[in-house]
């Protein structure tokens, strides 16, 4: 035995039978609470002959010990796991966040070599992440930087309007390009701009609200407006979803013009067809107006793609694209030496 309470483990012949034991890697998430483990891993962790740890701060150490496990705080080589095992024993390694490479690896290395009659080694996962659990990771990521970072630190909601317009406008043009990695990104990016403002919004001296008020308020109106998902109403169609969704957003905010709500900063074509979208969808005979000039013409163009079930700004930039790629062709010969609006 050794200094770290550990027998080597023995050359052995493979054809002797014996009790070889078990090893069980038990691995954690930090995005689950300390504690909450699975009930195959508690069954694990109180049968055992012996529970190991290389990190003596483990935060599941001092709620394994509240359960009476006792735990060893040290960091066995392969060799010695395997030689713990002899006679039948089984033993648990309380894995680090880094998953125990370097064990996993010795272990991996002494099955290959062939002289040496290996335990039963069996991977436990005792707590794992739900869908969404990352979300946490960017949480506790942009908390730092906000705290840490000289640029982040100095951040308002003003000062960053802007970048949420223009993430907003690159990720539709991943959708409207059709790049599965570009969207993928894009995504992160908008999701960015709403971690960013919640965390600056926790520092409002008179209203603060964090991460959490937005997805609860989020979570709150999208079962309110799906009373066929969550409450006693029926919709068999897109139609009729959309119905109860207007319908509950009427009561919920107790307009006096169908107008309110549509900000007017948005592209000009995109307004004029959701002017044109709130007409129609509450029956209003409202005829478009008779002046002359081009602003008029293209308000009578997005009311008719709006008409049509035609998004006129995508419907434009389709256009402006092709467009684009004629330029590309025509000037592919001589490419210019520089260009200047």
């Amino acid at each position: 035995m050794n200094a770290t309470g550990f027998e080597p483990a023995p050359d052995q012949d493979p054809d002797t039978a014996s009790a070889h034991g078990r090893i069980v890697l038990l691995t954690t998430s930090h995005r689950v609470a300390p504690g909450l483990l699975s009930w195959p891993a508690w069954q694990a962790l109180h049968a055992a002959d012996r529970v190991l740890c290389a990190d003596g701060a483990h935060p599941q150490l001092p709620y394994l010990r509240e359960a009476g496990i006792a735990v060893d705080e040290t960091s066995p080589t392969a060799e010695e796991l395997v030689g713990a095992c002899a006679g039948g024993h089984t033993v648990v390694v309380v894995a680090t966040g880094e998953g125990e490479p370097a064990l996993t690896d010795g272990l991996a290395r002494l099955a290959g070599s062939g002289r040496i009659q290996m335990p039963e080694l069996e991977l436990l996962p005792a707590s794992y992440d739900l869908p969404g659990a990352r979300l946490l990771d960017l949480v506790q990521v942009m908390d730092r930087i906000r705290a840490e970072c000289p640029w982040s630190s100095q951040q308002t909601h003003e000062g960053l309007a802007k970048y949420g317009i223009e993430e907003a406008y690159e990720l539709v043009e991943a959708i409207e390009e059709g790049d599965r990695d570009e969207l993928r990104e894009e995504l992160g990016d908008v999701l960015l701009q709403v971690v960013f403002h919640s965390r600056i919004a926790e520092e409002d001296p008179d209203a603060p609200f964090s991460v959490d008020d937005v997805a609860g308020g989020i979570v709150a109106k999208l079962i309110h407006r799906h009373p066929h998902v969550f409450g006693d109403e029926t919709a068999s169609t897109p139609e009729e979803v959309k119905a109860h969704w207007l319908r509950t957003k009427a009561i919920e905010k107790q307009r006096s013009s169908v107008t309110e709500g549509i900000p007017l900063g948005q592209p000009g074509l995109a307004l004029a067809a959701k002017l044109a979208s709130r007409v129609r969808m509450a029956g209003l005979d409202v005829p478009l107006p008779k002046t002359e000039g081009i602003g008029y013409e293209l308000l009578v163009l997005a009311a008719r793609a709006e008409a049509e079930g035609v998004d006129p700004e995508a419907a434009l930039r389709a256009a402006a694209r092709a467009y684009r790629d004629a330029i590309r062709e025509v000037e592919a010969p001589h490419p210019p030496d520089n260009v200047k609006e």
